[in-house]
């Protein structure tokens, strides 16, 4: 692996990874009229971004702007919208409320003001993440993790509470507006390590964000690293969940610590752990420049294996020939298709959200056009507050229509792989806008997941 760098970092300089900049450039919401391949829009659509990246979090980098954006199809192109605001990602009534206010002042405070006005109304953290998800050591909740279902814990370090760049969709669109109360994040490295000690059923370790790629290595492998310790045989599974192979692929290929970082991975790998890169591409442009295919490469030499993901989303991925293109690349690079997730309740969701029909006939579709190696993904699946729900498939039982539910994960482990049926609702786009079918008042898991929310009952009681 090593060997190879100084070839691959000639060819960087040559310019034979594509068209990207020498060093990493952002640009956020102030410095939205410093992006030159926006003049070819109209003042009227420059002002429109600028109100919706007001309330939601904009970010974009060049590299993003110069190798994945075709500048020949704006505003449809899939991934400016998959960077770029958009006026429809905010209800009228929200948009006309903070154009308003950029209209009438350039006062910050007021904009703010107004600005979380408008975000208390798109649901900042769904799914009970915030009164169910994080655990407690005397009596006082401990910053930065969440323990949803018994086997993993999520980490989220404070040093990677940030994205190379922002994803228009995000469901985690709150931890980026500088809102310490909606935000998750520690950087005390014991803190984890005492929880994960204290809990052998905890088999997986998820490090989150923002995007833990943004760390240094360095601070990485202290979370990392002390998990070789014997007491710390239980925890088999370290997952990373990144969106970076697809908007700076070159955090494992040309920056200054990609080779630390890769040898992180590898020690961690030949001590006997299993590294997950949970990768999240949402289109398979992403995946077509050199760079992020050698960064593939290079992770797996270290013996990481990459998972990918990704909601299926209005405006960007909302056809079955984009997913089996999708997934057919990654097959073919080797990386292994997990998840296509419903895109969460909150934030520009009404944007992107696509009726949970139209998702499971784009996954059907997209399943009958691949191989049996591309049909590892699951789906379509809803990160919902009880679990992760998955549609299996809209049928006739008894002369009415219904969708064929199960959990693939679930806050009480005993719901899992029970499957369970709701009217058939062709407008429907999440779990709570479903009936249960056959004349039922209530799904099979309604009281107890009452009574969890209503105890605040953590997973840990199932241990």
């Amino acid at each position: 692996m090593t060997s190879v760098l100084p070839l691959i970092k000639k060819q960087i300089i040559a310019g034979q990874f594509d068209n990207e900049p020498e060093q990493f450039q952002v640009y956020t919401e102030r410095q939205i009229d410093k992006i030159a391949a926006l003049d070819q829009l109209s003042e009227a659509q420059r002002f429109e971004m600028k109100v919706v990246a007001n309330v939601l979090p904009f970010r974009v980098n060049q590299y993003v702007i110069d190798n994945l954006i075709n500048w020949r199809n704006i505003p449809d192109d899939p991934i400016f919208q998959l960077v770029f605001p958009q006026k429809g990602m905010l209800s009228e009534d929200d948009f006309d409320q903070m154009a308003a206010v950029l209209r009438s002042s350039s006062d910050r405070s007021v904009i703010l003001k107004n600005a979380n006005e408008i975000r208390q109304r798109l649901n900042p953290h769904p799914a009970e993440q915030q009164s169910l998800n994080v655990p407690f050591e005397d009596n006082e909740p401990i910053d930065g993790l969440q323990h949803k279902y018994r086997e993993t814990v999520l980490f989220f370090p404070s040093q990677g509470q940030v994205c190379h760049s922002f994803c228009s969709f995000c469901f985690r669109w709150a931890q980026f507006i500088g809102d310490k109360n909606l935000r998750f994040s520690n950087r005390e490295v014991r803190k984890l390590h005492d929880y994960l000690a204290q809990y052998k059923s905890i088999s997986d370790l998820l490090i989150t964000g923002g995007d833990p790629m943004v760390m240094k290595s360095d601070h990485l492998a202290a979370y990392l690293e002390p998990l070789l310790n014997p007491e710390f045989e239980h925890v088999q599974t370290i997952r990373i969940g990144t969106k970076s192979l697809s908007f700076w692929p070159q955090r494992y290929v040309n920056d200054e610590d990609s080779d630390q970082l890769l040898s992180l991975f590898e020690r961690m790998v030949k001590a006997g752990k299993h590294v997950a890169i949970m990768a999240h591409f949402n289109h398979w442009r992403e995946m077509n420049t050199s760079v992020v295919q050698e960064a593939v490469k290079r992770l797996r030499e270290t013996g990481v294996v990459i998972r990918t993901q990704s909601p299926l989303l209005n405006h960007i991925n909302n056809d079955p020939e984009i997913w089996a293109h999708m997934w057919r690349e990654q097959v073919h690079l080797g990386m292994v298709p997990y998840y296509m997730f419903v895109e969460r309740d909150t934030g520009a969701r009404r944007y992107f959200e696509v009726p949970l029909a139209r998702a499971w006939q784009v996954y059907r579709e997209a399943l009958k056009r691949v191989s049996g190696l591309g049909r590892t993904a699951r789906g379509p699946s809803m990160s919902a507050g009880p679990g992760k729900v998955e549609i299996q498939g809209v049928t006739q039982i008894k002369g009415e229509q219904v969708f064929v539910l199960r959990f693939l994960q679930a806050r009480n482990p005993d719901w899992v792989q029970q499957p369970f049926f709701a009217r058939f609702d062709p407008e429907a786009t999440w779990l709570d806008h479903l009936k249960p079918a056959f004349g039922e008042q209530k799904f099979f898991f309604q009281d107890e997941y009452d009574a969890m929310r209503e105890k605040q009952i953590s997973p840990r009681v199932y241990q």
